[in-house]
């Protein structure tokens, strides 16, 4: 699924341009968040349409969002390298796992027979999510939150110029993987719902009012026609994700609940296969038009980067909350995703896509990026080293969620 701060440019750009560089105190979850965090600024048609800045914000505080139609063309230009490439890692329906394979079946057979085995089944569940630490449910939650406001993204991958599903039914390859993509993020949501209905320790209405209210929200992206950002950020979200429920599952494993370990190992490994696909396309890209993706490239990790929940609300407060500060904060904590596992996704893709081995075709800002990109991972360490430091010496925070029904969780 995809969210992140991106880079701007003027219509008449060749490459998206690299403005100043800002904070590195990474945010949302794929930079842990913090509460009393300040929203992004807002991409707006007026922006792209009458801004005439390069790479920096309007009279009216918006981005110009703009995408050079050479960037454009690139993109089109991979269908046939996304047929061979990228759609063979989308599974055939046929043998896909569906959300019916972990949990009890509720029918079948003699009805009397059905009706005690899913009995039984639900209860054996709820025997051992009982174990489940309320920390980990507020991960598990805002995780499944995010999942369920799918429509979004796909809706935001539509936006995306030279990517997108033009009709509906478009038979070129990056449509189809939109398509395919969206259709096994689906089982996610999915799963997640029935569990957490099932397992009976969360209010499901206060769970549902925010899946409501995040649809509802939308989701903000500075650039949300560049297929270069959308391809990065495409690539860092489904790897973040990967990182968040593969340590969720060893966390319900350890708390002796193995079914919400499958659970989550299971769809771990689905975002396994798409941050694959978002790599490599980006890698291709790298490699056709290495100047604009390292400029690209440096602006998401500059500008402000926020996820697909980042706009959640349970509805329940009305003091200016935020509740995805809160959430990520108890995910950093918990150890389901911390400012440690940013740095190492920021330094494992600046490895991947050999930032640092960039030599030829970089103009000027391009290098500086390429600079600014080499050194970002040891910064966001010692940040972390120093937010580590504060912690210890502060006093614990209590914060209660609606989704547990208003029990305190240790935010940090």
């Amino acid at each position: 699924m995809a969210t992140s701060g991106l880079a701007a440019a003027t219509a008449g750009s060749v490459k998206l341009s690299c403005p100043k560089q800002r904070s590195t105190r990474p945010r949302g979850l794929l930079g842990p968040a913090h509460p009393a965090r300040g929203r992004a600024l807002v991409w707006t048609a007026a922006a792209a349409a009458g801004s005439t800045v390069r790479g920096g914000v309007g009279d009216k505080g918006v981005y110009d969002a703009s995408v050079p139609r050479e960037q454009v063309e690139i993109a089109r230009s991979l269908n046939a390298w996304v047929e061979e490439n990228m759609l063979p890692l989308l599974t055939p329906v046929d043998s896909a796992w569906q959300p019916h394979d972990f949990l009890p079946c509720s029918a079948g057979g003699d009805e009397a027979d059905a009706m005690a085995a899913f009995t039984e089944g639900v209860a054996e569940l709820r025997a051992a999510a009982a174990g489940v630490p309320d920390e980990l449910l507020v991960c598990l939650v805002g995780n499944m939150v995010t999942e369920e406001a799918l429509p979004t993204y796909q809706s935001m991958g539509n936006r995306s110029e030279g990517l997108a599903d033009d009709t509906g039914v478009d038979a070129l390859p990056w449509a189809r993987w939109l398509r395919g993509w969206t259709a096994e993020e689906n089982r996610h949501g999915d799963l997640l719902n029935r569990y957490l209905y099932l397992c009976g320790r969360v209010d499901m209405r206060q769970v549902e009012t925010t899946v409501h209210h995040l649809l509802r929200n939308g989701m903000e992206m500075l650039v949300p026609k560049s297929p270069y950002h959308s391809l990065i950020y495409g690539a860092f979200q489904e790897r973040a994700t990967f990182i968040s429920h593969g340590h969720t599952a060893r966390l319900a494993g350890q708390h002796g609940d193995r079914t919400l370990a499958k659970i989550c190992g299971v769809i771990a490994a689905d975002e396994r296969r798409h941050e694959a696909g978002y790599t490599m396309a980006s890698a291709k890209l790298f490699e056709l038009d290495p100047d604009g993706m390292v400029c690209a490239l440096a602006y998401v990790m500059r500008g402000k980067v926020t996820m697909p929940g980042q706009l959640m609300s349970d509805g329940a407060r009305d003091d200016g909350d935020d509740l995805f500060a809160r959430f990520s904060a108890v995910a950093q904590r918990a150890g389901v995703y911390s400012a440690s596992d940013y740095g190492d996704l920021v330094e494992h893709f600046v490895r991947r896509w050999r930032v640092a081995e960039l030599a030829t075709g970089l103009s000027g800002e391009g290098r500086r990026a390429q600079d600014y990109l080499c050194g970002l991972a040891p910064k966001i360490r010692r940040m972390e080293e120093l937010a580590q430091q504060r912690t210890a010496r502060s006093e614990p925070i209590e914060a209660r969620f609606s989704w547990i029904y208003s029990r305190p969780v240790i935010l940090g």
